[in-house]
């Protein structure tokens, strides 16, 4: 059975790098302070042939995110939908990302993310499990809540969702689609769906509460894009929203050569125990009550925290009877609501 991959050292390094500390062996910075760029390692996109089934080619596409990168993380508010709202300053920032594989069953493929710096510190980063023609998943509501939801059937066929995890495994933003392979290039889109703010939004304002999303990922010869059509909304205390600002978010991650991300596999070695045990946390969630509401408010990483020490406490002792002290994080942290009472 394939294993999680995962990372947990310090939420210092939560922040997606925009500098990286060490020497580099290759270029060196240049003069506006960016790190330097790696060799970019080019593999052909298969796409679909005419006689191969579409769930093969969709298959490939997911496998083909799997790797060694170079990310760069762009953020722009574009349209102003509020009167007297004003643009914020465009976000940038980048980082170096191994991915790994989690599991894969043929219907579901479980992808990890793990930053890495130039200095050997590595840092569990966000999960991305795809599952085929899911019929019912967890969606994000606003609030620290997620509840299942039941799909149309008629939607549900040669449907992939993705669903997207934080680092400390609790669930994040989810959606379905279809992967579309015209022209020898494979790319997702995915419906309209709820997230809540990103740490990059909310360490810095609070002015609004939600994000109504549609994302794209594109596999590519240098690697993979992850594109986001994002509207910033305002939930008033009545319930209703109000549209603030639509975004656009463009996520490259690079393929590249010549970076040292031994560490990242090192330390999955030493952890994937653990973090398979909580995955196992979450599932039994969902699976007895079908709806979490996280007990910490939006910008709390209170809860991050305290799942990331006990896994840096495993690492460095391997007999630690852990799970008592996750039942007692969850119990702290997990405020579980309305019993399933028929599925």
């Amino acid at each position: 059975m394939k294993r999680s991959l995962v990372i947990a050292t310090s939420l210092l390094m939560l922040p997606l790098l925009t500098a990286c500390a060490g020497k580099s062996h290759l270029t060196k910075p240049d003069a506006s302070g960016n790190p330097p760029v790696y060799p970019t390692v080019e593999r052909p996109v298969a796409g679909c042939a005419a006689d191969e089934r579409t769930f093969d080619c969709d298959r490939r596409a997911i496998l083909a995110m799997l790797g060694e990168y170079q990310v760069q993380f762009k953020f722009d508010e574009t349209v102003v939908l509020k009167p007297g709202y004003e643009r914020k300053e465009p976000k940038r920032s980048t980082g170096f990302e191994l991915v790994v594989l989690v599991e894969d069953t043929g219907k579901r493929i479980s992808l990890q993310h793990i930053l890495v710096t130039r200095a050997g510190a590595v840092t569990k980063h966000w999960r991305q499990d795809w599952v085929y023609e899911l019929p019912a998943y967890w969606t994000y509501t606003g609030n620290q809540r997620f509840e299942q939801r039941e799909r149309d059937a008629a939607t549900v066929p040669g449907t992939w969702t993705q669903l997207v995890y934080e680092v400390n495994d609790a669930p994040r933003y989810s959606g379905s689609g279809k992967w579309n392979h015209r022209y020898g290039v494979s790319t997702w889109t995915a419906e309209r769906s709820w997230r809540p703010l990103p740490r990059r939004e909310y360490t810095t304002r609070s002015d609004y509460q939600l994000i109504n999303a549609e994302n794209r990922h594109t596999i590519a010869p240098q690697g993979w894009t992850h594109e986001q059509d994002n509207t910033k909304v305002i939930r008033g205390e009545d319930g209703k929203d109000m549209v603030l600002v639509r975004e656009f978010g463009f996520n490259e991650y690079r393929r590249i050569d010549g970076y040292d991300f031994g560490p990242a596999l090192a330390y999955w070695k030493s952890t994937s125990d653990f973090w398979e045990a909580v995955r196992a946390r979450w599932n039994d969630e969902f699976t007895k009550y079908g709806a979490v509401t996280l007990a910490v408010p939006t910008g709390d990483e209170s809860f991050n925290k305290a799942v990331l020490e006990l896994a840096d406490a495993y690492r460095e002792d391997p007999r630690l009877k852990y799970r008592d002290k996750l039942d007692h994080i969850f119990g702290k942290f997990v405020n579980v609501t309305t019993p399933v009472t028929s599925r």
